[in-house]
């Protein structure tokens, strides 16, 4: 079997093991003569995976039981709606800090439930590069809550430390840096995640969300897209997306066995220490049009002198079995995504490629 080096932004790689695990218990979960797949979301085999699920989230980042630990469906793009749905109410605004494309997003939807209002940007000229500064940010000490974007998947960027908002609520997406490092919980009202980044597949999303704010969550909006509806069920209100429950206790799994998210980190750390140790290697031919301090660990973006260039950088990296590095559509350039799955051997070898790319390029 000859796999790749897969740097897609998502869906992403997947650990090897979790993927094997997968594999191995596919036609006969556990001895039950099925896969899982296959088995009841109501029975004891599906059950005790999802109760592992959520038990390993809670290990992981210290969830005490001041929180619900939720699996939802709908990706993180269906909680841009349902997070002003429940915690917005008519009389009051919620807090937007815009860094991206995504966050961008999440306003819009909020626009459609109550009222918002841009506590801060980063944009210039249609762009973003940096994070802001806590002296940008314009927070309203009465809003319903704050919403950030911890990580920016088609500009680089990144949040390494959250802003404070003291009685207010922080909400947060997390889907492209969520389980990179462990971070204090308790600092949030309310985290959401897709999971096709670190967690696990495509297809479900992980709500990390305080118990008081489900309590006093909106009750005129329809049951399906309530918190508590799915709190009061343990996700199970309706059939979740089994299989990517499955996925993700693999993934949780590997994690764990690889030491924590301690480890995550430090590989984390080390991985972007190598590339973008590649790019200000060569700036004279790279270049990573982010503020140093907002580098992103988890997507990081380069543009190459020409767009012709560009374009034979990916062609060539394919050829090499390095797939998933051409940037997003509407920002161009290179995106090479280093999410926990994507080893430090996948990195240097991109590194080392990008040396002897630039060599040649300069005959």
């Amino acid at each position: 079997m000859a796999r790749v080096y897969n740097f897609n932004a998502g869906p992403a790689a997947l650990p090897l093991a979790a993927l094997e695990r997968a594999r191995d218990e596919l036609i006969d979960f556990n001895g039950s003569g099925m896969s899982i797949i296959e088995h009841s979301h109501r029975g004891k085999e599906y059950e005790a995976v999802h109760d592992e699920a959520e038990a390993l989230v809670r290990e992981l980042l210290s969830v005490s039981d001041q929180y619900h630990v939720l699996f939802l469906q709908g990706g993180a793009s269906q909680q841009f709606a349902m997070v002003p749905m429940n915690l917005l109410p008519p009389a009051k605004s919620a807090d937007y800090i815009l860094t991206g494309g995504w966050s961008e997003k999440d306003l819009e939807e909020a626009k459609l439930v109550g009222q918002v209002r841009v506590a801060s940007t980063t944009a210039e000229g249609g762009k973003y590069t940096r994070i802001p500064e806590a002296s940008e940010l314009k927070l309203d000490p009465q809003a319903a809550y704050v919403h950030v974007t911890s990580n920016n998947t088609l500009f680089g960027t990144q949040w390494f430390d959250f802003p404070a908002t003291g009685n207010v609520p922080l909400v947060c997406d997390m889907s492209s840096d969520f389980l990179w490092r462990k971070f204090d919980v308790n600092r949030f009202g309310l985290v959401y995640a897709g999971a096709q980044k670190n967690a696990g597949p495509s297809g479900i999303v992980i709500v990390i969300v305080r118990k008081d704010l489900v309590e006093s969550g909106r009750k005129d909006i329809p049951k399906i897209f309530r918190y508590k509806t799915h709190a009061d069920n343990r996700s199970l209100y309706n059939t979740p997306p089994t299989f990517s429950v499955y996925l993700v206790r693999n993934v949780l799994s590997w994690i764990k066995d690889q030491g924590g998210l301690g480890a995550m980190e430090k590989a984390n750390r080390d991985k972007g220490r190598v590339l973008y140790g590649a790019i200000d290697g060569a700036p004279d031919f790279y270049r990573c049009p982010v503020e140093k301090k907002s580098r992103s660990l988890m997507n990081v973006v380069f543009r190459l002198p020409t767009e012709a260039l560009e374009e034979q950088f990916v062609s060539e990296a394919k050829k090499a079995k390095m797939v998933g590095i051409k940037g997003h559509r509407s920002v161009g350039g290179i995106r090479v995504s280093t999410y926990n799955a994507v080893s430090l051997e996948a990195v240097q070898t991109m590194a080392a490629f990008m040396s002897d790319f630039h060599k040649k390029a300069k005959g």
